[in-house]
């Protein structure tokens, strides 16, 4: 990549307070990205923001709980009155639930984990389309999870909440693919040192599996380069 290869593009981040989302945040920022930072967590974003303008870029914070009803479409019109489009948008925010058998299932749960990783999701592309339209070629990718596509025992809840959210993704991208340069991909991180990694494996070395860094990386650079609708990877260090 060149020096500031995405400068003059805005980017919005969701679950940007830590793991893959603030390390995609950081990325984007120090290739010229403006980045608008996502989470429930407004220390946690401060942070970031704070690396984000360290390293030479610039970002802008709202802290907002994704599942609170008009949250999303209050930022949408926040975002519209400053700026004229919204050239990349990663969906990174997701919540583990717990992992159970399906005959176990805490239904009340299962419906909080779809509220965030599925609804608020549709919520985003819904309110955010009409900026993503007028985008530079807008480049939409969303965080998944290998689950989402090969079933897994005891993950059925995160993983059914997955094959939703990719489906949703790259329904969205098909819809508008032949009327605007809007265009999507799902990303799969892979192995990755987060704090949900080690909520699902308790003992596993943290080590033995790769910085969030590695995914940003990946996701910076699909960015400037862009992709067609469609597009599916999975990030193996």
């Amino acid at each position: 990549m060149t020096d500031k290869p995405l400068a003059d593009q805005i980017a919005l981040v969701t679950g940007a307070s830590r793991g893959i989302g603030a390390a995609t945040a950081l990325a984007l920022g120090q290739a010229g990205a403006h980045v608008i930072l996502t989470a429930r967590t407004a220390g946690g974003l401060e942070q970031v923001e704070e690396a984000i303008y360290a390293a030479g870029g610039t970002a802008t914070i709202a802290p907002m709980d994704l599942t609170e009803n008009e949250s999303i479409s209050r930022l949408a019109a926040a975002v519209a009155e400053r700026w004229a489009s919204l050239d990349m948008l990663v969906l990174n925010a997701a919540s583990l639930g717990t992992l159970s058998a399906v005959a176990a299932i805490d239904f009340k749960e299962f419906a909080k984990v779809l509220t965030l990783n599925v609804t608020a999701q549709a919520a985003i592309l819904a309110s955010f389309d009409p900026l993503l339209r007028k985008g530079r070629q807008a480049r939409v990718i969303g965080v998944t999870s290998s689950v989402g596509r090969t079933p897994r025992a005891y993950w059925g809840m995160y993983g059914a909440s997955k094959a939703a959210f990719d489906n949703l993704v790259l329904s969205y991208g098909e819809e508008v693919r032949h009327v605007s340069g809007v265009r999507t991909a799902i990303l799969d991180p892979g192995a990755t040192r987060t704090k949900m990694r080690a909520r699902a494996f308790p003992g596993e070395d943290a080590l033995s599996v790769k910085p969030p860094d590695v995914v940003a990386e990946r996701i910076a650079a699909l960015m400037v380069a862009g992709f067609e609708t469609g597009h599916f990877e999975r990030v193996d260090a």
